[in-house]
């Protein structure tokens, strides 16, 4: 399908030039509609959100990062041309979409067929801002089956961090197996994860024991509806205040989206019996073990679940929500040339909220 928008040769990106630097914004070279093969698109892109895991890339704490790679893997913006002879695209030019971690899937492996999309071996061979192009750009090549579409009425900057943050821990509530009226504790509740899955959890009728550090985060879970708070930094026996908090028996479930080992180990300590930790933060290796008293699982008939951001379905979902009201994301708006200083406050635990950079000039 032809672009009626003109494309420029170049434009700007942030890019990944080498392992634990700083990244460089610079010109590159767009990919022009007429380079697209069937079932991609170029999509121009407004809002791209600054997450944990672009720090881990940038640091190749996971082991696979290679350079040069565009960074950013959580935008929105408008498709602007469609290669051709793509036959079925379920969007078209002029549509606001949103990237995810993501970029594709093959929708017909098993892992797909069951819903696990993220877990589909093309998915892990295209990823945005890690092994494929990302969104820390003016433009991006996406693929049209796995673009999720906007619904009228939301801001582009505020409905940015739900392709990741807002996607990743309603997946993680979904499967933690809490129902209403049930405690579920959040750790990293006041960053880009957690408070928005204190709001989805409190939609679903679930208390939330809020689990980080500072007055501001502090004001804003409650703000948010979470009903017990517990500072990690000034806790002297954060397991004891934990279950504390719910009477003594510990939470239903436990959500953990940090990149420390530590508050995994501590939540299998404070679960109550037949209690489920949900693994969604990602250490990198030297700091990701976790120990289990095998004893004490079995004893206690505990579930640990590893959960990976979502499918097209709870991308759905969770859209929903936000556009009926029950989620809002707190959200602060920087330039795209602080893309470096924000990812440095991210990774000093300075963002309450979530911090999106505005891409298109």
């Amino acid at each position: 399908m032809t672009s009626t928008i003109a494309v420029p040769a170049t434009a700007r990106a942030a890019v990944i030039t080498a392992v634990k630097e700083d990244l460089v914004i610079k010109e590159v070279d767009v990919v022009q509609p007429s380079d697209l093969a069937a079932g991609e698109c170029l999509v121009k892109v407004d809002y791209a959100g600054c997450c944990h895991s672009d720090i881990h890339v940038k640091n190749d704490d996971w082991g696979y990062t290679k350079t040069p790679i565009v960074g950013g893997h959580e935008g929105v913006g408008h498709v602007i041309a469609i290669g051709a002879n793509t036959i079925g695209s379920p969007v078209k030019i002029g549509d606001r979409v949103g990237m995810k971690w993501f970029a594709n899937a093959c929708l017909k492996c098993e892992m797909c067929r069951l819903g696990y999309e993220s877990c589909c071996t093309l998915a892990r061979e295209q990823t945005h801002g890690l092994t494929v192009e990302g969104t820390f750009a003016e433009y991006t090549r996406c693929w049209v089956d796995y673009l999720t579409p906007i619904p009228e009425g939301l801001d582009s900057a505020a409905v940015t961090p739900l392709l990741c943050a807002g996607l990743t821990i309603y997946k993680a509530l979904k499967v933690s197996n809490a129902k209403p009226g049930h405690w579920v504790a959040l750790s990293g509740a006041g960053g880009g994860l957690g408070h928005l899955g204190i709001q989805f959890a409190v939609a679903m009728g679930i208390r939330v024991i809020a689990i980080d550090t500072g007055a501001e985060k502090r004001d804003l879970c409650y703000k948010l509806g979470a009903e017990k708070w517990v500072d990690f930094a000034e806790s002297k026996d954060l397991v004891k205040d934990v279950q504390d908090a719910t009477g003594g028996v510990g939470p239903h479930a436990a959500i953990i989206a940090v990149g420390h080992a530590l508050p995994f180990n501590q939540a299998i300590m404070y679960l109550r019996s037949t209690g489920t930790l949900v693994a969604i933060g990602m250490p990198g290796p030297a700091n990701g073990i976790l120990n289990v008293p095998i004893a004490l699982l079995i004893s206690k008939c505990l579930s640990i679940v590893g959960s990976a951001t979502g499918n097209r379905q709870d991308m759905a979902e969770a859209l929903d929500f936000m556009a009926r009201g029950k989620v809002d994301c707190h959200h602060e708006i920087r330039d795209f040339n602080e893309v470096n200083n924000a990812l440095k406050d991210v990774s000093e635990g300075k963002v309450k909220g979530r911090i999106v950079l505005k891409i298109a000039s």
